[in-house]
């Protein structure tokens, strides 16, 4: 498996993967839904997110997205990890756990602060994902999952908790669709 990064979906291959892998699992309302936003994080001559691919050949085996994550009153780098998505057929063979272990080690060397998500605690705990409290790192809106808001101090759970996050917190504009969270 080769991880690539890009900040960019001109075919539309990484939308694409997405959707297939949303639709297949959450249907197809929730695909179409991901899959656009995924397409809207990457649109544009100054796309709102990067993109960590993995492929195996030229197949497109899974992809995850980061975006900058501001909080009003903290000067770290922070990124927010959404969507994440594995090739419908393909889960479970371990793809996401690599291509996200490589993309985390990439970016702590780059020197970003903390990678936060919402999402599985069970997948993502793997990768040393916490969860987090939310009157001390505030979500940009509020959670339907509160269990669900996670985050990685660079090096994950060896380099100790993450310190909370001061102010209020702000997403790209693709994300900052309250239905989302």
């Amino acid at each position: 498996m080769r991880v690539t990064r890009q900040a960019a979906d001109p075919a539309g291959e990484i939308a694409s993967l997405i959707h297939d892998s949303f639709a297949a699992s959450e249907g197809p309302a929730e695909g179409a839904r991901v899959g656009r936003l995924a397409a809207a994080l990457l649109a544009g001559p100054a796309p709102a997110a990067e993109a960590f691919l993995a492929r195996e050949g030229d197949a497109l085996v899974g992809v995850v997205l980061f975006s900058p994550l501001a909080f009003s009153d903290d000067p770290r780098r922070v990124l927010l990890l959404s969507p994440m998505a594995v090739a419908t057929g393909r889960q479970g063979e371990g793809i996401g756990q690599r291509l996200l272990g490589q993309a985390l080690a990439r970016l702590d060397a780059e020197g970003v602060d903390a990678v936060l998500t919402y999402g599985d605690p069970a997948f993502y705990g793997r990768l040393g994902f916490r969860p987090l409290d939310q009157r001390e790192t505030a979500p940009p809106f509020p959670l339907s999952m509160p269990q669900g808001w996670l985050g990685r101090p660079p090096g994950g759970e060896a380099s100790g908790a993450l310190p909370p996050m001061r102010g209020t917190s702000r997403c790209a504009a693709p994300l900052s669709d309250p239905a989302l969270w």
